[in-house]
């Protein structure tokens, strides 16, 4: 064996050893462009992450995008809430040809974004039983709160406002568009449902994208059928895409789907 080739397997073999590492020094750096921030009020806290344009000027105003997470991400770490989503907000194309501020609060532990009540069936299966109306949870409370709180600053756009979430975080998104419907320009909502009842205070107000996995364990895909069928009944016309052969994790598509954020961004109140 000649000595170039030597050489060359040597160099092939620390570059093996060392890429698991520089990967993860990777996923570190990029997930430090989230800063961190904390909402406050008299009663509540909730933790989030915000990531601002790349060259951020707050003379200008920039569209407002509030993600939220699912309740495995659940906690006060303010870090767990970044775990999906983030390859696609961090996209170099996606942040050059978008800019806007992204919010990603995080649910505390013991707290749900929306006021569903979730009860187990004999076999140990969740069941959802989404409420009409009622108070919000002590996460939403300070989820509006977070959200007041930004359409306050002066470099928010607030003809482009938009939510999205998946999950516990599409229950949530569904939710705060009903009880903010004049707010969102737009919003998505993966394998998550409301209480059709709830579906006509937003639906001709807000464009709606709905994704659901057909083979989803967790969150039947029945309860975004049924939304977007109350959706049409109501006038409107939502977009829904249903993942065949996907269980729960279904927002792996969903984020990878290219048209979501130029569909997003291009809706304005």
């Amino acid at each position: 064996m000649s000595i170039k080739k030597i050489k060359f397997i040597a160099i092939l073999g620390i570059i093996c050893l060392a890429w698991p590492f520089y990967t993860q020094a990777q996923a570190k750096k990029d997930l430090s462009a989230f800063d961190k921030g904390t909402y406050a009020s008299k009663t509540d806290t909730l933790p989030y992450r915000i990531l601002f344009p790349r060259h951020f000027d707050p003379k200008m105003k920039y569209p407002l995008l509030v993600i939220l997470h699912g309740a495995g991400e659940r906690g006060n770490d303010n870090t767990a809430q970044l775990a999906y989503g983030t390859e696609m907000l961090l996209n170099d194309t996606i942040r050059d040809k978008y800019p806007a501020i992204v919010v990603l609060p995080q649910c505390p532990k013991d707290s749900y974004w929306s006021n569903v009540k979730i009860d187990k069936d004999a076999n140990g299966k969740r069941i959802f039983n989404f409420q009409e109306g009622g108070e919000p949870t002590r996460a939403m409370s300070a989820l509006l709160g977070l959200v007041d709180q930004f359409l306050d600053k002066p470099y928010v756009n607030k003809k482009q406002v938009y939510v999205g979430g998946l999950s516990m975080g599409g229950m949530g998104t569904l939710e705060l568009l009903r009880r903010k419907p004049k707010v969102f320009a737009a919003a998505f909502a993966i394998c998550g449902g409301d209480n059709t009842n709830n579906v006509p205070k937003y639906a001709k107000r807000v464009p709606l994208w709905i994704f659901h996995g057909a083979n989803d364990s967790v969150v039947p895909p029945d309860h975004s059928e049924v939304v977007v069928a109350a959706l049409k009944e109501a006038g409107a016309q939502p977009r829904y895409t249903i993942y065949p052969n996907t269980d729960h994790n279904s927002w792996d598509k969903a984020f990878a789907e290219p048209d979501l954020i130029p569909w997003l961004f291009s809706n304005h109140k």
